[in-house]
């Protein structure tokens, strides 16, 4: 019985450097797909979808100092047009009856 040599040496994982990564980011921002994109690059659609993540900023849920006026101020409108959309619904449903 023949066996064949196995390769116990392990895969070592492809490192790449921060111009590819711009380009790909490039290339996947410009294109209609980004597992397209993936594809024509030669790697995984899920490492281009990390990289893409990775540029996002990160928004800020807290409370107090750390949030923002602007973040404040969306906070508060929504809750105005919340209530404005029940006083409707209550109104709607009174006329029905």
């Amino acid at each position: 019985m023949s066996s064949k040599p196995t390769n116990s040496s392990p895969r070592k994982r492809r490192r790449y450097d921060e111009a590819f990564r711009a380009e790909a980011l490039r290339l996947a921002g410009e294109s209609r797909s980004t597992q397209a994109a993936a594809r024509q690059l030669g790697i995984s659609p899920k490492l281009l979808y990390k990289w893409q993540k990775a540029l996002q900023p990160v928004l800020e849920v807290g409370r107090g100092e750390k949030e923002s006026a602007a973040m404040r101020q969306l906070r508060a409108e929504n809750r105005r047009l919340q209530q404005e959309r029940d006083i409707l619904k209550k109104a709607l449903a009174s006329c029905l009856l």
